[in-house]
């Protein structure tokens, strides 16, 4: 995919994807049309329970989270903050960095494909999601895949 940095569009060439990790759980990945409230409310009010502490940076996409049921800690990346201990204990428990270290393997996964076209994003982004999920690399990933594809048909993680 090729586009400035900064926020996209389909447009633009540089689709938006909206990731969600729970910490040592499972990811969620979808291509979205744009990156407004209106858009990501209802991906995030499927897989997110209510109730859950949700870690985001500072982007005001992000502003109703509270106003959805949803307990919600930013780090402000454009003031310099990555990690925060909120309770003094010495662990930094509010960052966003489990979902950046996903970017930077979905990148560094795609790629070797030297660009991937729009209609196609959304296969290949769903294809890392389940590998991703399985927790399995190379030949071991073989048999869950066989799972999916010709015993149930459905992602084993995936929820409704």
């Amino acid at each position: 995919m090729k586009g400035a940095r900064g926020r996209g569009t389909k447009q633009t060439e540089k689709v938006p994807i909206l990731g969600m990790i729970q910490r040592g759980g499972y990811l969620v990945m979808e291509v979205v049309d744009n990156v407004k409230q209106k858009t990501i409310e209802p991906l995030i009010k499927k897989r997110v329970a209510k109730g859950s502490t949700t870690c985001t940076d500072e982007y005001n996409i992000y502003a109703r989270l509270q106003e959805w049921g949803y307990k919600h800690q930013t780090v402000n990346h454009g003031k310099g903050e990555y990690a925060r201990d909120e309770d003094g204990d010495g662990f930094h428990e509010v960052h966003v960095n489990t979902i950046e270290g996903v970017w930077s393997l979905l990148r560094s996964w795609l790629r070797p494909h030297r660009g991937v076209s729009q209609d196609k994003l959304p296969i290949y982004v769903k294809f890392f999601e389940f590998i991703h999920n399985c927790r399995k690399r190379g030949k071991s990933l073989i048999s869950s895949l066989i799972q999916v594809l010709v015993v149930n048909n459905k992602h084993p993680h995936a929820s409704g």
